[in-house]
């Protein structure tokens, strides 16, 4: 048995800002959930939420012997979170304007797991991060970190939406486990809602991926940008973003006084609005393997974010 406070004391020393401990169990409900919004169609091609359903609603059957998750959250907000100039069109994801956090997040989580090894040296583990069928927001919110709002994000009371999420399955269980968060606070608010540009965010807490400029932009080929991609025929209105979109947490108003990523590995090294349309758009691709392959970015190539300029 391993002790959560040693636990959660030494994912702070990793570097993340928060940390709950749960024990492995089959989430029943959410399976039914997921399988509902799938056969509603508002997966919208991403296949990858269609398999290995069952192993992504019970962690024990992802990891063999898994009895406890430990779910890490990091907070990444930088002053660009919080929205951009109405005239820039050249809008990237505050996330992806770092180093990948799939590769930060491990790196810490495999830091977390050394500490561990040092009390516990016969414990095995495996790392995850947005990176397979886990039910991260979930296992979140059973850790007592949040709540999932009506944008269908995790909310923490200490740092709103701006939080990215790591998680650590162990062989081992723990002397205690911590309480679900209770309910919701997004209260009669609405404004993630009604901020939406495309209108894809659902009144059920879920995601019309068909209209999320998000997926759009990063997700889908560029063919699903064209003219008829909307039931009445209209443009998607992409709002000046060309990879991924903050509108939804920007106008949050738990993400009003929460405090600025301190963590230096979420220090953005460039602002995507002094960026121009018209530089983008001449840059070349050693330029852009050069100063934007450490980011998420290098996922969707140059061509796809000058094709992504063009459509605005």
């Amino acid at each position: 048995m391993i002790s959560s406070e040693f636990i959660k004391d030494a994912a702070r020393r990793a570097g993340f800002d928060l940390c709950g401990v749960v024990s492995c169990r089959h989430f029943a409900e959410d399976e039914h959930r997921l399988r509902e919004w799938l056969a509603a169609g508002y997966g919208a091609g991403l296949h990858y939420l269609e398999r290995n359903i069952d192993k992504r609603f019970d962690p024990s059957k992802l990891v063999e012997g898994a009895k406890s998750v430990v779910v890490c959250a990091v907070n990444y907000k930088s002053p660009r979170s919080l929205g951009y100039p109405a005239v820039c069109h050249t809008k990237i994801a505050s996330y992806a304007c770092n180093r990948d956090y799939h590769s930060t997040i491990k790196e810490m989580l495999a830091t977390l797991y050394t500490t561990l090894r040092e009390v516990h040296p016969s414990l095995k583990s495996r790392t995850f991060t947005d990176s397979a069928p886990l039910l991260e927001k979930r296992l979140a919110v059973e850790a007592g970190l949040g709540w999932i709002g009506r944008q269908s994000l995790l909310v923490t009371p200490e740092y709103g939406t701006f939080v990215l999420l790591g998680e650590l399955l162990i062989d081992e269980e723990a002397d205690s486990y911590d309480t679900p968060f209770e309910g919701s606070r997004c209260g009669e608010c609405r404004r993630c809602i009604d901020a939406c540009p495309t209108k894809a965010i659902l009144p059920t807490k879920n995601i019309d991926t068909r209209r999320c400029v998000s997926r759009l932009t990063i997700e889908s080929g560029i063919e699903s940008l064209c003219d008829d991609s909307n039931a009445d025929g209209s443009a998607t209105n992409l709002s000046g973003w060309i990879f991924g979109c903050d509108i939804c947490q920007s106008c949050c108003p738990y993400n009003r006084n929460t405090p600025y990523s301190s963590n230096p590995h979420f220090a953005t090294p460039f602002d995507p609005a002094e960026i121009t349309p018209e530089e983008w758009l001449s840059m070349s691709e050693e330029e852009f393997a050069e100063r934007f392959g450490h980011t998420p970015l290098i996922r969707n190539g140059l061509q796809r974010i000058q094709q992504n300029i063009k459509h605005q």
